[in-house]
């Protein structure tokens, strides 16, 4: 992940000194969405994503959208999810779904997300925003509940909401489930948005077993319009690590 050394408000300038002219944040929450629209003019700079609130994360949560008790602090959460969209310029949201609560059961984990994503996608509809719902390998992160491309597909589909979409993270994808060309490629209709980072160690494209210059050239030729985050650690620092780019 880029610059997360660096504090929030400050993220910006060195991303736009690196040569970005778009961002994504995972979470934007800890400063004023004023605050934080400034320092995108100011650098001009599009930011492109951030996540819906996702509970606790400094004490492990990774998500609250399957949590049977907590539905309305979700419900609050895409509220203040679409202010700050609307007052940044984001046009989609990715919701976390989140860990599998102790003494809930997997359908009932199910039920509860589906019905918070129903309500989210109507809620981003009416904002003119696109909701993104994103796999995350049980390695990195045990008992995460959506772990699959397969899985998030069979839930949009019982969401059924026109502005729902996959969010493609390439380096989860890899450590799950593999087949990252002909995934890409088969639903490449359902991807609003693919994040990259290497395996293993989850670092810059390049400095792992994935072929990131066959996967680039792949997303071209298949016709991929969206966007591509940089969600990786550096092996080193940021500017050094960036050279990948070239």
């Amino acid at each position: 992940m880029l610059f997360t050394e660096v504090p929030l408000l400050d993220r910006f300038e060195r991303a736009a000194r690196a040569g970005f002219t778009s961002v994504e944040l995972q979470f934007p929450y800890e400063a004023p969405a004023e605050a934080i629209h400034s320092r995108l003019v100011a650098n001009r700079l599009t930011m492109v994503l951030h996540n819906l609130p996702a509970g606790d994360w400094a004490a492990g949560e990774r998500g609250i959208a399957c949590h049977p008790d907590r539905v309305e602090e979700f419900k609050a959460g895409v509220a203040r999810a679409i202010h700050y969209a609307h007052t940044l310029g984001v046009t989609q949201l990715n919701c976390l779904a989140g860990k599998q609560p102790a003494g809930v059961d997997g359908d009932t984990a199910r039920r509860v997300f589906v019905n918070n994503l129903r309500f989210a996608a109507a809620a981003l509809k009416e904002a003119g925003l696109k909701l993104l719902i994103e796999p995350v390998n049980n390695y990195d992160i045990p008992g995460f509940w959506l772990n699959s491309t397969a899985l998030a597909l069979s839930v949009l589909d019982e969401v059924g909401a026109d502005n729902a979409f996959l969010q493609y993270d390439v380096y989860h994808a890899q450590r799950y489930e593999g087949e990252l060309a002909a995934t890409l490629e088969k639903h490449l209709a359902r991807i609003g948005h693919i994040q990259v980072a290497d395996n293993p160690g989850r670092h810059e494209p390049g400095t792992g077993e994935i072929n990131y210059n066959f996967l680039f050239t792949h997303l071209e030729r298949i016709g991929y319009k969206g966007w591509v985050g940089c969600e990786y650690k550096p092996a080193g620092t940021t500017e050094a690590g960036l050279g990948w780019m070239k």
